[in-house]
């Protein structure tokens, strides 16, 4: 049999149509609503500075890096650096205001989830405050045992104008 470049071109197309259908086309609707209660779980961690809850739905292996540059790569290692956040009343001053969440589903047990999000009210090491912080959060969600866990988040912050 002669294969031809028609061919090949055909059957890729065919090929790419049959995975975005059964992947973008599956009803996402009870995977979405798990990723985001993981997500509210870890909110809801920050919020009451309840360490086991804001790192409950993490992998054991993880890898975690905030706006700083500060990286962890384990549940443990980031459970023990959010007990020591937890205790700065500079950091825990601010609240967060929540804007959005867009998932995007790769595969059946892969999703991506980027958030934005406004921290207001945080101070600096001497008091006086921070400013208002836009932050962009990019999770990678995938799913493990049937439960959807954070295998890597990356959390950034926006410049000011000013700074740019």
């Amino acid at each position: 049999m002669k294969i031809t470049m028609k061919t090949i071109v055909a059957l890729l197309v065919f090929l790419m149509g049959t995975v975005n259908h059964n992947v973008f086309g599956q009803d996402h609707s009870e995977d979405k609503k798990k990723i985001l209660q993981a997500i509210e779980n870890s909110l809801l961690g920050w919020e009451q500075k309840n360490v086991e809850l804001a790192t409950k739905d993490y992998a054991e292996k993880t890898d975690w890096t905030n706006a700083f540059g500060d990286r962890y790569q384990s549940r443990e290692e980031l459970k023990e650096f959010f007990g020591f956040l937890f205790k700065l009343s500079t950091v825990m001053a601010g609240k967060t205001e929540h804007i959005n969440h867009d998932i995007t589903f790769l595969s059946s047990d892969i999703a991506l989830v980027r958030s934005k999000s406004k921290r207001v009210g945080q101070k600096l090491e001497d008091g006086t405050p921070h400013g208002d912080r836009n932050i962009t959060h990019l999770r990678v969600f995938e799913k493990l045992d049937g439960k959807w866990r954070i295998v890597s988040h990356l959390i950034a912050q926006q410049l000011d104008e000013s700074k740019r």
